[in-house]
């Protein structure tokens, strides 16, 4: 009997429904899901911005989702194939708006995308927040 281990990866700032959907789904395509939180310096170098929430925090924050067995720090994109060995992955999931550019990690691993949940987006809730904060 072998164990199914799902790798995901993301920022994960504002923890929303989106999130915890997404990570649940990953979680159900195997038995064991382990999540690669975007650094600070990655996320910036990504978006251009700091997170809302501290890399620490984001880590406690997925770390403590009930469908979530393990998190660690993602310092760069350019070692998906690395973070694949090294945890062991059987499948790699990722959000449908990067169809396409992780199937170079095929040879090593299932790779999945999936769906984002419609109408919920990170930067458009930060946004929002931000215009609100001062009605």
């Amino acid at each position: 009997m072998s164990n199914t281990t799902v790798i995901t990866f993301g920022t994960f700032d504002v923890l929303h429904v989106g999130h915890v959907r997404v990570l649940n789904r990953a979680a159900e395509l195997g038995d064991r899901l382990i999540v690669g939180v975007s650094s600070d310096a990655l996320n910036f170098s990504k978006k251009g911005r700091n997170p809302v929430f501290s890399q620490d925090e984001r880590l406690e924050l997925v770390g403590n989702l009930k469908s979530v067995d393990q998190v660690f720090v993602e310092e760069s994109l350019d070692l998906k194939r690395d973070y694949i060995t090294e945890h062991a992955a059987d499948v790699l999931v990722m959000g449908d708006d990067w169809a396409g550019k992780f199937d170079f990690c095929s040879d090593l691993c299932k790779v999945v995308y999936l769906p984002r949940t419609p109408s919920i987006s990170t930067t458009a809730l930060i946004e929002h927040i931000a215009t609100t904060r001062g009605a």
